[in-house]
């Protein structure tokens, strides 16, 4: 079978403008505004950032991974892959681009499963790129353990309660609503007991408890936040899916959008190695360059092949779930690619910052955030032990046990079967 990553002529072109304009446009942002993306417009940002958006939407690549009737392309994994790539190298990128998460992944999910009702009055603000959205699932005596959770949702005539606390939910600083998930069956799978809700995130018993934030932020600036749901009372039409639908519901979400932080991760890392290139060539020390130094080499190859075979991985992910279009066939390759995703950053950052010295691990150059993002990629949509198990258990259901005593590739049990085999013609 062959594995075709190609694209045609017109997209690539669509690449190169992407690239000018991240480049051009995008990056000035990041260096004037760089903590400004996730908050709410103003009046100095907000002419400045619509206008790019609209450029973008000129361009027909707002919101790419959504489908045309939603105001995208339906561009398939492989070309969201690449679109992301390059987005990647710009922390204010995806929100130009209408692909920021968790708003990406909330949208997708409204998209698939919600009411027209719902749309209407959740997806559409969304997708015009004037408010942000909060999914609201992890708990802190859980974390991303599902038959952990405790929050939950109780009918009360036509309306649900929800009650409980919510740990790192997402964007839930400057979020207009919040997809909360609870356990409305107590009794049944957690796999098949919980639920989703949409709800505004002004509804009365929505108490934030704290905000917090990664490692960097200062204490209470951070994005994220502890939420106590207070006997937070919505209307039966709040219901996300069906009854029941929430596990389903999330693994949908969550798929697509590892591989593309996996090919961000890709495009972070270029960035990374480009640097330790420029530093090689640029720094002298001892009589040399340090592209001369035989240990710098290493780290410059090793870098390379390690990127190569990460990012034609990814891809390789993409186009099996756009030729297959079921995430649970190609569910070990997408956990494989997402255990490897902080790996790869960890390891070619801390290559290029240690090539930098001092000025390296200095306020001076990007590697701070590039550094954070490693460890932070460990553990955002499940931690990396998680993963590794998840892709250990495919692979075996593959295998069976040995019939006998001896491995089947046991050398003497395997000359005598070869003896058998031809022993009418010896």
């Amino acid at each position: 079978m062959a594995w075709d990553f190609s694209t045609e002529p017109e997209f690539e072109e669509k690449l190169e403008w992407i690239r000018r304009f991240r480049a051009e446009r995008v990056e000035p942002l990041d260096l004037l505004y760089p903590d400004r993306a996730y908050h709410p417009l103003d009046d100095e940002l907000g002419p400045v950032v619509r206008t790019l958006k609209q450029q973008v939407r000129d361009e027909g690549l707002w919101a790419p991974h959504l489908g045309p009737e939603l105001g995208g392309r339906g561009f398939g994994q492989v070309k969201l892959a690449l679109i992301n790539e390059i987005l990647g190298q710009s922390s204010w990128a995806p929100v130009i681009f209408g692909t920021a998460a968790p708003d990406t992944g909330n949208a997708e999910i409204i998209a698939r499963y919600g009411t027209d009702e719902q749309k209407e009055r959740y997806l559409q603000p969304l997708l015009e790129g004037e408010c942000f959205s909060c999914f609201s699932m992890t708990e802190p005596q859980a974390g991303a353990d599902p038959t952990m959770f405790t929050t939950r949702a109780e009918r009360d005539g036509d309306d649900w309660v929800i009650t409980g606390r919510k740990f790192f939910s997402s964007n839930a600083r400057t979020s207009k609503f919040v997809i909360v998930m609870a356990v409305t069956n107590p009794d049944a799978s957690p796999y098949k007991g919980m639920s989703m809700f949409l709800v505004p995130s002004d509804t009365p018993g929505v108490r934030i408890e704290r905000h917090l934030g990664i490692m960097g932020e200062a204490t209470d600036e951070g994005m994220h936040a502890l939420i106590a749901y207070d006997g937070v009372r919505v209307p039966g039409d709040a219901l996300l899916g069906g009854e029941g639908q929430a596990f389903a519901i999330a693994q949908t979400r969550l798929g697509g959008g590892r591989v593309h932080h996996a090919m961000r991760v890709v495009g972070q890392s270029q960035k990374a190695l480009d640097m330790m290139a420029e530093r090689a060539l640029s720094r002298e020390t001892q009589g040399e360059r340090l592209a001369d130094k035989q240990l710098v080499r290493a780290d410059l190859a090793d870098s390379y092949a390690q990127l190569a075979q990460f990012r034609l991985f990814v891809l390789y992910t993409a186009w099996q779930i756009d030729r297959y279009q079921d995430y649970k066939r190609v569910r070990k390759d997408i956990a494989a690619i997402k255990f490897l995703t902080p790996k790869v950053l960890h390891d070619i950052v801390y290559r290029s910052m240690h090539l930098h010295g001092a000025l390296g691990v200095s306020n001076e150059m990007p590697f701070s955030d590039m550094w954070n993002g490693a460890a932070v990629m460990a553990v955002v949509d499940g931690p990396t032990e998680v993963h590794k198990i998840t892709v250990a258990r495919d692979v075996l259901r593959g295998y069976e046990a040995a019939p006998g005593l001896w491995p089947t590739q046991h050398l003497p049990t395997r000359r005598e079967w070869a003896r058998k085999q031809l022993e009418d013609l010896l």
